[in-house]
């Protein structure tokens, strides 16, 4: 999976570890704000 991903990316490999690691915050942070909340409310309800 990584591999594929790792190949479908367009430029160096110094680019498509910025890609990478841009996405992987922003995965993170969208977990933060959204889920994680979401799933807090629902077990303290």
């Amino acid at each position: 999976m990584y591999r594929a991903l790792w190949n479908a990316l367009p430029g160096p490999k110094w680019a498509r570890a910025a890609i990478l690691g841009a996405a992987g915050v922003i995965v993170i942070v969208l977990l933060m704000m959204f889920v994680f909340p979401l799933i807090d409310n629902m077990l303290s309800a």
